[in-house]
């Protein structure tokens, strides 16, 4: 068992095995959408001070070993949310007009809210390296939201999440009952 320095005891530890290969997901997710959707409802139990604590301790221990240009999984397959903020930061970046921005790269989804016209993300390379990566979309940079405060808020969000980023899956399974 391990505490934290806000005093919270866990016995949760997330190591590279648990990780699962970003081409197992589907397969794996087939398998265990029940259960996870179980440990979700009890996630949503916890203590949101404490759930928060477990979880961004599992988020930095399972990020200071794992590669995310190994996987990039969430570059090739969903689109950000994109502010006016951040039109303005990408038309900066890559030194075009906000306007033609969006007329070459976004449309509005059926939220009303700006993303890609299609994925994979029009600024990831074949190695996975972003060519926008100091200037990228806010919930790129915050995602896959394992390190946000009140992650109670996100339980949902992160069962989708699940089915694309194996780190999110890692740290989900580590609660199954």
């Amino acid at each position: 068992m391990k505490s934290n320095n806000k005093g919270v005891s866990t016995n949760y530890s997330v190591k590279i095995g648990d990780i699962p290969a970003p081409g197992e997901l589907k397969g794996l997710m087939a398998l265990n959408r029940k259960v996870l959707k179980k440990t979700v409802q009890h996630l949503a139990k916890i203590n949101p001070r404490d759930l928060d604590t477990i979880i961004h301790s599992l988020h930095e221990e399972a990020f200071s070993f794992y590669d995310c240009l190994k996987c990039a999984n969430c570059c090739r397959s969903i689109s950000p949310a994109i502010s006016h903020n951040d039109v303005e930061q990408l038309a900066k970046k890559l030194k075009v007009k906000p306007s033609d921005l969006v007329v070459k790269y976004l449309h509005l989804d059926e939220e009303g809210d700006f993303v890609f016209q299609s994925a994979p993300c029009p600024f990831i390379d074949e190695e996975n390296y972003c060519s926008v990566y100091s200037h990228r979309p806010k919930a790129c940079r915050e995602y896959p939201h394992t390190d946000r405060s009140r992650f109670y808020q996100l339980l949902n969000l992160s069962l989708k999440n699940a089915e694309i980023c194996p780190v999110v899956y890692a740290i989900l399974m580590k609660f199954q009952k």
